[in-house]
């Protein structure tokens, strides 16, 4: 092997760490797949005084300059996070003739477009395995493995911590502000929790998701967004009695009649769902394709390693393609207009949580209420007392989203309903048991 593919390394943090470590242990067998040694030549830091792991023999900078500058690096991984100056330096390193490698699902979100038409222009390559997942290979099979599919829906559990909130609610019986110190207190939650807890991570990465299996151009905005911040313990106990689990889900559907549907919201969700068992910090993604039927794709969602294993597969992707003086084999820069389902148009069945007067009548006047929006309700019931009040939990059949919203509207002018005090969606209800 006299060939050596040298590569620039922006950011050294978590999983910068990994990618050397991972590297440095694999180096023989990476090689040989690639037909040509491959050795990280210089690294972008904030501070080039600070010790860290993994850093002998690693020539460090402060100026970027000076990788984009070296004609003998061929490769950039980045690995800063964040929009800027992270899209920047991507799209001036393609330009240089670098391909990239990158673990920013912010950058592949907002300008996902932009970037590959770059790396198509400027004949380099792309990949962004690590933006989804971390260590769960989910975007080369939808770039390649599955391309003989049409895709009709991808359905995930993208975000570890929220994951593993709702996993601690429903095993431990604990609230939400409980679970959410635990969760920093590990390490799994930042001090500001917002990007995960609020749904806009997992969002990021529904964007990214829909837009490779759809071949459309979905971008952050085109996805509904919503959060954990509502669920309470007694949701997840109703939950349980009625044979379902809450997850925080991502949700793509592509349909010829009502257009693209994109969203990120906690829903009710079957037990016997293969993502109902996905736990703790865990991820994983279900699609659905007319060819191959049903596949889920399971693991760890984030980490040093898993994460750093997921970028050396597209380090080496990338590799063999210079080795082969080559370009652009996964190549996804021509996505479709496609048709938006707007959210108002979106179907599921829902879960409506009442607080209400504990008199005769009251069921008769939910009911009605229900029926005059249009909601068939699929089961009533009552179980506990609170403060004088009786709370009433009612799930409906498939319905739009226009008309609960209409029907929840008309409850709570109710004199009898005290509050609306939650609504979740339930996902593939009929698979209930």
């Amino acid at each position: 092997m006299e060939k050596t593919i040298k590569i620039g390394l922006l950011g050294f943090g978590t999983v910068g760490t990994g990618v050397v470590r991972v590297l440095r242990e694999n180096k023989y067998e990476i090689s040989r797949k690639i037909g040509a040694r491959i050795m990280i030549k210089t690294v972008l830091v904030r501070d080039t005084h600070k010790k860290r792991p993994y850093m002998e023999g690693l020539q460090l900078t402060d100026n970027f300059q000076t990788i984009l500058e070296d004609n003998e690096i061929d490769i950039i991984i980045e690995l800063m996070g964040g929009l800027h100056p992270a899209h920047e330096y991507m799209l001036q390193a393609m330009e240089k003739g670098k391909s990239i490698v990158t673990a920013n699902k912010d950058v592949v979100a907002q300008f996902g477009q932009e970037m590959f038409e770059t790396a198509s222009k400027h004949q380099v390559d792309f990949m962004f395995e690590a933006s989804v997942g971390g260590g769960i290979p989910i975007i080369t099979p939808l770039r390649q493995c599955l391309t003989a599919n049409r895709i009709t829906e991808v359905m995930g559990i993208v975000n570890g911590t929220t994951n593993y909130m709702l996993t601690k609610m429903t095993q431990c019986g604990s609230d939400y502000t409980a679970v959410l110190k635990e969760a920093q207190e590990k390490g799994y939650a930042e001090a500001n929790p917002a990007a995960d807890v609020e749904g806009l991570d997992a969002a990021r990465k529904a964007a990214i998701l829909a837009s490779l299996a759809f071949n459309a151009h979905i971008g952050l905005d085109d996805v509904s967004v919503e959060g954990i911040t509502r669920i309470t313990p007694v949701d997840i106990e109703y939950a349980k009695e009625l044979g379902y689990v809450v997850k925080l889900l991502a949700i793509a559907k592509d349909s010829p009649e009502k257009g693209v549907d994109v969203r990120v919201h906690p829903a009710f969700l079957p037990k016997n769902h293969p993502l109902a068992a996905v736990n703790d910090v865990f991820n994983a993604i279900f699609v659905r394709g007319n060819a191959i039927g049903e596949a889920m794709f399971y693991g760890r969602g984030a980490g040093s390693l898993p994460t750093a294993s997921a970028v050396l597969a597209d380090v080496i992707d990338v590799a063999r393609d210079i080795v082969n003086d080559t370009f652009g084999r996964l190549d996804c820069a021509y996505f479709e207009k496609k048709r938006l389902c707007p959210l108002e148009a979106t179907e599921s069945a829902y879960y409506v949580r009442l607080l209400v007067a504990d008199q005769p009548g009251v069921l008769g006047a939910i009911a009605t209420a229900f029926g005059e929006q249009g909601v068939s309700l699929n089961s009533v019931i009552q179980t506990r007392k609170v403060d004088h009040k009786a709370e009433i939990v009612a799930v409906t059949h498939t319905v739009r989203h226009a008309k609960i919203e209409q029907a929840v509207q008309t409850l709570q002018k109710l004199p009898v309903v005290t509050e609306v005090r939650n609504v979740i969606r339930v996902e593939n209800a009929q698979e209930a048991v």
